[in-house]
């Protein structure tokens, strides 16, 4: 049988991509870490990583499973979540910043979801996708994609294992045909987002292990990301969007990712405070919720399958 803190460890060691580094984590000893790996390797009958002096990584069962992993633990937790949920009393105004196309189409629901949950808890959500100054503005937390600028601020990582995908929509590939390597980009319209005044025409993707970058062009560009996927849905082109923004939109088949070969580049999602002292238990509670959910989109990803 299969053990919880078995499957924890593997996921947290996948996303870490080191064994100790799971181990300091998850505040158990290197030792009982390869134990546990060991143990859920022989209660599968496969061999999950790839392991050397220097290096692990996983192997194509490793792939292939981690998906399902992450899935079972979402299920357990919001299971768990869902038996305590009377017990946790939580009141009071949670000031929370989002990035504005996440905000609009992934998070509004789950924030329902939550407060339904807690329902003496406010909510004040700002959505945005420029730098949020945690010091000066009315906030207590921010969600926000890619590694921090300020390395002052305390980050948790929400969903580490996000990357970027391209998609568009089947309008669009029914005029313009569908791109089969990636220099092919420089004869499509590709939607650019600008962040800080800086336009992102410069999209990154991993071939195996040769790292690609192609600069594109087109006739649309916008500082809001929801904008850049609604012109995706509308068919004018193609886009470079972060998964968890538009998982719903691959499920419906109202966009359809390309070039799934070419893995985008990593966007992991983070809850950012400006102390420890704002973690909080409606803090806590809501990035385990959040967690939860992102696990999920997460196992319908792409380099899952």
């Amino acid at each position: 049988m299969l053990r919880f803190d078995d499957l924890h460890l593997f996921v947290r060691t996948a996303e870490a991509g080191s064994l100790s580094a799971a181990a300091r984590v998850l505040d158990i000893s290197p030792a009982v870490a390869s134990a546990a790996l060991k143990r859920l390797e022989s209660a599968l009958d496969a061999r999950l990583f790839v392991r050397s002096t220097r290096s692990l990584r996983l192997t194509a069962e490793g792939e292939l499973f981690l998906g399902h992993a992450r899935a079972a633990l979402a299920s357990l937790a919001e299971g768990t979540q869902l038996l305590a949920g009377g017990r946790e009393a939580i009141s009071g105004v949670l000031q929370l910043s989002a990035p504005s196309d996440f905000g609009r189409n992934v998070l509004l629901p789950w924030l329902d979801a939550f407060q339904a949950r807690h329902p003496q808890l406010q909510v004040r959500l700002l959505l945005g996708d420029g730098l949020t100054d945690l010091f000066r503005q009315p906030v207590d937390i921010v969600l926000r994609y890619g590694a921090p600028e300020d390395s002052s601020l305390v980050a948790l990582p929400v969903a580490a294992a996000n990357r970027r995908v391209l998609c568009a929509a089947p309008a669009y590939l029914q005029r313009h045909g569908v791109p089969r390597r990636l220099e092919d980009l420089r004869e499509h319209n590709c939607l650019r987002f600008m962040l800080a005044g800086r336009v992102h025409d410069r999209w990154c993707f991993h071939e195996g292990r040769r790292q690609l970058e192609v600069q594109v062009a087109g006739d649309r560009v916008s500082d809001d990301a929801d904008v850049v996927r609604r012109w995706a849905l509308a068919g004018a082109g193609l886009a470079y969007k972060s998964w968890l923004d538009i998982a719903d939109d691959v499920a419906a088949d109202r966009l359809r990712v390309l070039l799934p070969q070419c893995l985008g580049e990593v966007a992991p999602l983070s809850l950012l405070c400006a102390h420890r002292a704002q973690l909080s238990k409606p803090v806590r509670l809501l990035r385990e919720h959040l967690h939860e959910r992102c696990a999920v989109l997460l196992a319908r990803a792409p380099w899952q399958t």
